[in-house]
Parts: structure tokens; C-alpha cells; sequence
């Protein structure tokens, strides 16, 4: 990772963050009110995940009368590539081909997954 990576997001706290990145900037009850049902999670639950999400940095609050009102710090884009890489990294010793195997080995590569494939490797100058 490089030294502007964005923090280590658990999986719990990627789906507040999903939730923002979807909408903001969001008070914590609504972000309750969102996904709430689907995780069986309380208010209490969302405010200690916001709170661990503010100390990492990966959101902002913007005091809105009595309530603050939460928004993402981090792109999306930019969580979504170093998680990834992280992942190749841990995984795979950082190389693409064993992930590629592995992949291919559990789900069957499309005509179109594999075109996308040989485009990216001609774009990267590897015909």
C-alpha cells in the first residue's frame, strides 16, 4: 500500500460507507433507517461504526443543528483498488496470474470476460 492508502475499512463498516457513497452526506439514523433491517443493526450499532469510521478518517461529520450529518472521506475508487490490491497481495504474493487461475478455476471465464482480458493485456503492450 502505498503512503496515501486509504485505512483498513472492515466489512461492517464498508456497508455504512457503501450506504454513503450512495448518498451524503446522511445522519446517522437515516444510515440506521437504510440498513438497519437488512443487518438487524440499532442506531447504537451505526453510531459506533461511524465512530471508528471518523477516527480512521475514511468519513466526515458536519455538525447539523443537534445532529451531525456523515460523508465519505475516502472515494470509493480509491477503497475499492487498495482493497483489491491488498487482497492480490495477501492472497496471491501480489501477482495477477494465480488470482486469474483461481478464478477460472472455480467459475468458468466468459467469451466476454475473456475478451476483456486479452484487450487488457494488448493495452498494457503484452499481445
Amino acid at each position: 500500500m502505498n503512503k496515501l492508502a486509504p485505512p483498513p475499512i472492515s466489512e461492517a463498516e464498508a456497508q455504512v460507507m457503501q450506504q454513503l457513497w450512495e448518498r451524503s452526506p446522511q445522519a446517522a439514523d437515516e444510515i440506521a433507517a437504510a440498513l438497519g433491517p437488512q443487518q438487524g443493526w440499532q442506531l447504537a450499532t451505526v453510531k459506533t461504526l461511524l465512530n471508528r469510521l471518523l477516527k480512521k478518517g475514511a468519513v466526515t461529520a458536519e455538525r447539523d443543528g443537534r445532529r451531525f450529518l456523515y460523508a465519505p472521506a475516502v472515494p470509493r475508487d480509491a477503497w475499492v483498488a487498495d482493497t483489491g490490491l491488498s487482497l492480490i497481495d495477501r492472497l496471491f504474493g501480489g501477482r495477477l496470474a494465480p488470482l486469474v487461475a483461481q478464478f477460472a478455476s472455480e467459475r468458468k471465464l466468459s467469451k466476454d470476460d475473456l475478451a476483456a482480458l486479452k484487450a487488457l493485456l494488448k493495452e498494457q503492450g503484452h499481445e
